[in-house]
């Protein structure tokens, strides 16, 4: 038995991760809508989300230097302020920007399925390199989490042409990216906090960002369709600033694998909020996979020693 202290943040971080996933999750459907409109390509996308999002990140980057430099919080040492920089520039950017790339050729379903290989690689990586055992559970866990993420999207695992392999190569460098952040983000956070992590290293990456949206477009890539900036805001929003707060509070509660693990309940979220909002159907072998996914978070919850 756990003390109830401990229950709370556990259970604290179980929730936020899960609710976490499910609004990162939707990104990929809100993605796809605003490619729907000429001339949006991933370098608008991503820009546009960091214009609306960054300005809410260094407003929460600048509180927090202000308390370090009050002395509330102790101050970063250089050595710090560089794991941030790449931790921001690899979990933030290049991870976005690959998966933002691979959307252009595959679809939501495809992309969550190829993206959420991540908790694998966040389990042998931290096995390997932090001589970290697997517990079973989490082996059981993992193999009904995929087990149902393959019957869920079953009917999108089609490779039969190079544009949809090269997208799906796309989304899988982004998800060994954020593999690293999470692994990466998981000891930093020990010293630094969860808040200012996020903050620190959001605002890095919409200063890459933003630096390469206007490279790239220039002043005229502001020139977009109304509906783009309403689905940028929700994309900044709703699917960036919400979840990633969520997802960093979940990693300095519960810690980096399961928070990864508990991630694998973005696929079925996407499942139901494709078909409300692209109008893509639900089929029965869907509804199994959603049983297998729920049934390997659950056996994720109960197995925590």
């Amino acid at each position: 038995m756990m003390p109830v202290n401990s229950a709370k943040r556990f259970w604290a971080g179980y929730c936020l991760a899960i609710l976490g996933a499910i609004f990162f999750s939707a990104k990929g459907v809100v993605v796809k809508m605003t490619y729907l409109y000429e001339g949006v390509d991933a370098v608008t996308i991503i820009g546009f989300r960091m214009l609306l999002s960054g300005p809410i990140f260094l407003a929460v980057a600048a509180y927090q230097a202000s308390k370090a430099h009050k002395g509330l919080i102790p101050r970063l040492t250089v050595r710090q302020r560089w794991q941030i920089v790449l931790l921001g520039f690899i979990g933030y950017y290049l991870s976005s920007f690959l998966a933002f790339l691979g959307l252009q050729t595959i679809s939501a379903g495809l992309e969550r399925v190829v993206l959420y290989l991540s908790p694998t690689f966040v389990l042998l990586i931290t096995a390997l390199y932090f001589k970290r055992p697997i517990a079973p559970r989490q082996w059981l866990a993992l193999a009904l989490s995929y087990a149902g993420v393959v019957f869920v999207f079953l009917h999108d695992l089609s490779f039969a042409g190079p544009a949809v392999i090269v997208g799906a190569g796309f989304v899988l460098a982004s998800a060994l990216c954020y593999s690293v952040y999470l692994i990466g983000s998981a000891e930093i956070i020990k010293v630094v906090g969860a808040t200012r992590l996020v903050a620190y290293a959001m605002s890095v990456s919409a200063a890459f960002t933003i630096a390469q949206f206007f490279w790239v477009h220039s002043w005229a890539g502001l020139q977009q369709p109304w509906p783009v900036y309403q689905l940028s805001l929700i994309h900044a929003t709703l699917n960036t600033v919400a979840p990633t707060f969520m997802i960093m509070w979940a990693v300095a509660r519960i810690g980096a694998p399961l928070t990864s693990q508990l991630g694998l309940i973005g696929p079925v979220s996407v499942l139901f909020l494709a078909a409300w909002l692209l109008g893509e159907p639900i089929t029965v072998l869907q509804l199994i996979g959603t049983a297998f996914v729920l049934t390997g978070v659950i056996v994720l919850g109960r197995g925590r020693r």
